[in-house]
């Protein structure tokens, strides 16, 4: 199995757990107020808003795999203490819920500290929407089977079984993850030496610190704000279905249970598909050079999401089950484009900061995730058509302000504040370096040339530009090692040395 392929399913644990919490609430009745449901939808929110920022520092200070395996076991150990809080009070299940966030907040940031030493810069699109896809696979199980369990055997079912298979889970993830290629024990010499000559000096660099992270040029850029925007955009629509799909699909076409659950997972379904399909076709047409990294990232953005807005507004017309439900699925499809866009983007813009970005966004998209329930629980709690058609209309209003403000100010370019240090200033003496100062003939005048064309090579995404290392001494096998970047059109070369700016 695959690092990539691990990580995808990882998802399960999330959403998951979210939405049969509110489908368990809507069918076993604890005579709460409408504020106590709200307030135990969103407590998850409040834990998992405090450590996003956290979790980016915690993914670059320690093993970034053994950080997410282990925020997914403590959320599947405090799953299994659900039940028990439900039958004492809201209360006891409030703090549960913020313990949960508190734990999976670091997840997010942690699978970009994954990606950071994991991903080729031209295969983080597809690599990265692979994990993520797993939000979504977990959806698609978790509706239809919590809603089997939930008929089948008991209410608290659901939270034994996700409980116990998030901590089998774990096992798993701690045999099979590792945390760079070099400690991978069974990777080839040819992908080893493909993934770390493709990110060059970047994982090189030393991790940030509180001190050293450029607070200031985060909360002064544009194109962060443009990642933070469709985050939130983001982020209230994918809790809204989440959290509301089944709810809306019983009190508007008067469907069972497990009729939501089944029905309420096919749009979900559709994105576990369309997302990492998405990253393909972003990585090919950002290899081939049909469209720029910018451009990519704003075409799958804001196709995505205001395809997704349009069809929330047919939603809210809806007459008919299948109407709605069809609405749905392609909306929800279209957004899975969406996804190689705004989520990938930190990697582009600063990769060196990538996970504590990703904090940045996702915490503040968080706030989404506190507000959503409160407000959509208020709207409909008359429970009638009308209120739902509200609903719906405002998500397509949200998407819409969101695609404007990523289409205006978003960056596929490495930021002049995420370039690397000057290696050269802070290099540690190596008393092997003289050996390799003689170049052979004619070498003078090629590195001549290719120095003064990438001093106009144009960025592209993150990929850095090797500096301050001698020529390599050839490698005791023969390998062939497929070309890591793009055409000489893009301003990079297949072929050269580390020197020469060549990776």
């Amino acid at each position: 199995m695959t690092k990539d392929q691990k990580t995808s399913w990882s998802g399960i644990t999330g959403p998951a757990q979210r939405q049969k919490i509110h489908l368990m609430m809507k069918k076993v009745r604890f005579n709460w107020t409408v504020a106590t449901e709200s307030a135990v939808d969103s407590s998850f929110f409040w834990g998992y808003l405090v450590t996003q920022i956290p979790g980016g520092f915690m993914a670059s200070m320690y093993p970034a795999n053994r950080v997410f395996g282990t925020a997914i076991a403590i959320s599947a150990f405090l799953n299994l203490l659900v039940p028990g809080a439900m039958t004492l009070s809201a209360t006891s299940v409030i703090l549960v819920r913020v313990c949960q966030g508190l734990a999976e907040g670091v997840t997010y940031p942690a699978c970009h500290g994954i990606w950071r030493f994991w991903a080729p810069p031209l295969e983080r699109s597809r690599l990265a929407t692979l994990a993520f896809c797993g939000s979504y696979a977990g959806v698609v199980l978790g509706m239809p089977l919590s809603g089997l369990l939930i008929g089948g055997i008991s209410w608290q079912a659901p939270f034994y079984f996700y409980g116990v298979i998030g901590l089998v889970w774990y096992i798993f993830w701690l045999w099979l993850s590792f945390e760079k290629p070099a400690k991978h024990p069974t990777i080839s010499a040819r992908e080893l030496m493909y993934i770390e000559q493709s990110l060059g000096q970047s994982t090189l660099q030393a991790m940030p610190t509180m001190a050293t992270t450029p607070w200031r040029c985060f909360f002064t850029s544009m194109p962060v704000y443009a990642i933070i925007v469709a985050n939130f955009c983001r982020s209230w629509n994918f809790y809204l279905l989440v959290l509301f799909q089944a709810s809306y699909l019983r009190n508007t076409f008067h469907l069972a249970i497990t009729e939501t659950g089944f029905v309420g997972a096919l749009p979900h379904l559709l994105m576990t598909v369309i997302v990492p399909l998405g990253g393909l076709l972003a990585d090919y047409v950002r290899k081939n050079g049909i469209l720029s990294t910018t451009n990519v990232r704003k075409v799958f953005n804001c196709g995505g999401f205001g395809m997704e807005a349009v069809f929330f507004i047919v939603v809210a017309y809806a007459q008919t089950a299948v109407a709605a439900t069809t609405a749905l699925t392609f909306g929800v499809a279209f957004s899975g484009f969406a996804i190689s866009g705004f989520n990938v983007n930190h990697l582009d813009i600063a990769p060196r900061y990538a996970s504590i970005l990703m904090g940045m966004s996702n915490g503040i998209g968080t706030i989404a995730g506190l507000i959503c329930p409160i407000a959509i629980d208020n709207i409909t709690k008359d429970e009638t058509r009308e209120s739902w058609k509200t609903v719906f209309i405002m998500a397509a209003m949200v998407h819409f302000v969101g695609v404007t403000f990523y289409a205006i100010f978003a960056s596929g370019d490495l930021q002049p504040w995420a370039e690397p240090v000057n290696l050269d200033e802070k290099k540690p003496w190596n008393p092997l370096e003289d050996a390799f100062q003689s170049d052979p003939p004619g070498q003078e005048v090629l590195q001549g040339q290719q120095s003064q064309l990438n001093n106009h090579a144009v960025s592209y995404g993150a990929v850095e530009q090797s500096i301050g290392l001698p020529p390599r001494p050839p490698l005791p096998f023969n390998n062939h090692i497929e070309p890591v970047q793009p055409e000489a059109k893009d301003g990079y070369y297949k072929y050269g040395t580390v020197d020469d700016g060549a990776y």
